[in-house]
């Protein structure tokens, strides 16, 4: 099982890297520059911190599944991802919109990035992650 939940951090790794970059680059891209009072410059942030903070995440996302989830499946993953995702984009989204003068519309961005990525990754471990 520690081959394929190695196999599935990688996967949902590298997914969750392809879609940060079409979420925050792309399509939230504008929010962030309309407050740039609310960011490190660029030069500042701290990218090694957030691969590996992402990696460290995909880890995990896939051993719960792995560990917890009793019978695995494609549709068992997505339903997990999609758990999985709506309790992390309220926290992050919501709970930070609680705290931080960020817009309404990163906010929401944040909710609905976190389910669509986490959903992708449950579709991921369901297809990867199978009893042997």
């Amino acid at each position: 099982m520690w081959k394929k939940i190695a196999l599935g951090t990688v996967v949902v790794f590298i997914s969750w890297e392809i879609l940060d970059y079409i979420i925050h680059s792309v399509i939230l891209m504008g929010i962030y520059e309309r407050t740039p009072q609310l960011w490190r410059p660029t030069a500042e942030m701290k990218m090694g911190l957030m691969i590996l903070v992402t990696f460290l995440s995909a880890l995990f996302f896939v051993y719960l599944y792995a560990r917890f989830v009793g019978e695995k499946s494609l549709q068992r993953g997505l339903f997990f991802g999609f758990v999985f995702g709506l309790a992390t984009g309220i926290s992050m989204g919501y709970g930070t919109y609680t705290v931080m003068p960020i817009p309404y519309s990163l906010a929401l961005g944040w909710f609905l990035g976190s389910v669509v990525e986490s959903s992708v990754a449950g579709l991921l471990v369901g297809w990867l992650v199978k009893e042997s």
